[in-house]
């Protein structure tokens, strides 16, 4: 009776201790590579800003997104210098056919370790058009936020529609 209970009381104990030895390797494995505890990191590259055809009130933007911290972000807001009115964040879907329109957004998540690449058939920024109106090549000012980064400044380039590629 004794030795039956003493290999019961010994898989019993060994069930928790292959659990924490599993987790514990797991564990070590995340801080030896750098990932643990480390903060979101982003950085906002590729900025461009399309042309806006005359009389049109709004154009899109677009920037590359890339998170190299441990912990994902979240884009939650935009502004852009020298604009007046709200810069929207964008998702652009489709209807049967060929058809598109724009749904607004609140925000967008960056996960740890990933990019976002916004583009015109995925996630943008709409930005109102200012009065003084915007020429090809110029450079226009704008501050994402992120929920956990905070605000992040760069800049975008005004291109003409059709002169580069989103790919």
């Amino acid at each position: 009776m004794d030795r039956a209970r003493l290999r019961d009381g010994a898989l019993a104990a060994l069930v928790p201790l292959a659990a924490c030895s599993v987790a514990l390797a797991g564990l070590t494995t995340w801080v030896g590579t750098g990932r643990a505890g480390s903060p979101a990191r982003i950085q906002v590259t590729e900025g461009k800003v399309l042309l806006p055809s005359a009389g049109v009130p709004e154009t899109a933007a677009f920037f590359h997104i890339a998170n190299t911290g441990g912990a994902s972000d979240t884009l939650v807001g935009v502004t852009a210098r020298g604009v007046s009115g709200e810069v929207t964040l964008s998702r652009h879907r489709m209807r049967q056919g060929t058809a598109a329109y724009r749904s607004r957004i609140d925000s967008v998540s960056v996960a740890a370790g990933d990019t976002l690449a916004m583009s015109p058939s995925g996630v943008d920024l709409t930005v109102p058009v200012p009065s003084a109106g915007w020429r090809s090549g110029d450079l226009v000012s704008f501050t994402l936020e992120f929920r956990r980064a905070g605000p992040v400044q760069s800049l975008a380039v005004v291109v003409r529609p059709g002169s580069v590629s989103f790919q």
